[in-house]
């Protein structure tokens, strides 16, 4: 999903590339495994994957960028590890309130800053927004067994429902303003499917409702794009 993300705004912004897209999914596809398996019996096997991972990683990088997108990708996958790393005394899951922040932090960057050659602000503007309203609900889904503080355990699944609302909002007008039409309107549909799933988030929802549905989300920018091309709207 993260990479169907990524792949909307390189359209937009004229740098598909199909090295660069595999670097995307490969970065995050390994982050998902490191997280999901961290305390398992299968964590360091996980390990020696995803050294294969980045290790091919650094050589698409090398033979299609160059060495500031390099670093810049290092700098990303540090930030991931500073999420979620069980050896780290105090990771920024554990901080309260800033896990979602974070995680639109770190989407964002992939968005506006990797695949760029220079930071561009309305696209890490418009990916922060969303992907953090996206986290919200899972937080809803989580607030019965999460340890630390969370929105929806300090002013209630409502109130954290209005602010998922109002960060898709925002992330909306946003790529009207700054993006090509095809695509904020592509958006624009993104985000009413988005409201949609916002509102039936509900703590007694089954994990695929979060982990499909919602997480899908990120994915329909794209989705809608190609459908709206297929059936030539433009």
């Amino acid at each position: 999903m993260g990479t169907l993300f990524a792949v909307f705004f390189m359209l937009e912004q004229n740098t598909f590339r199909f090295p660069t897209v595999f670097l995307i999914f490969i970065t995050y596809f390994s982050g998902y495994l490191y997280t999901k398996y961290q305390k398992t019996k299968y964590f360091y096997r996980i390990l020696v994957l995803n050294f294969f991972a980045g290790l091919i990683s650094a050589i698409l990088i090398i033979f299609n960028h160059n060495e500031i997108r390099l670093l810049k990708w290092f700098i990303i996958v540090v930030l991931g590890l500073l999420y979620n790393s069980f050896f780290l005394e105090t990771y920024i899951r554990k901080i309260p309130f800033l896990k979602v922040f974070y995680v639109g932090l770190i989407w964002a960057l992939m968005n506006c800053w990797l695949t760029l050659p220079e930071f561009d602000l309305p696209i890490f503007l418009i990916s922060f927004f969303f992907i953090t309203a996206l986290v919200l609900p899972f937080d809803i889904r989580d607030m019965k067994s999460d340890l630390v503080q969370t929105f929806p355990k300090l002013i209630g699944i409502q109130n954290t429902k209005y602010l998922a609302y109002l960060l898709v909002f925002i992330s909306c007008i946003l790529s009207v303003f700054y993006l090509k039409s095809e695509f904020a309107l592509s958006f624009f549909f993104t985000s009413i499917f988005t409201f949609v799933f916002i509102y039936f988030s509900e703590n007694s929802n089954k994990d695929s409702y979060f982990s499909f549905w919602v997480e899908s989300c990120s994915a329909l920018p794209f989705l809608f794009l190609i459908l709206f091309e297929k059936f030539y709207l433009y």
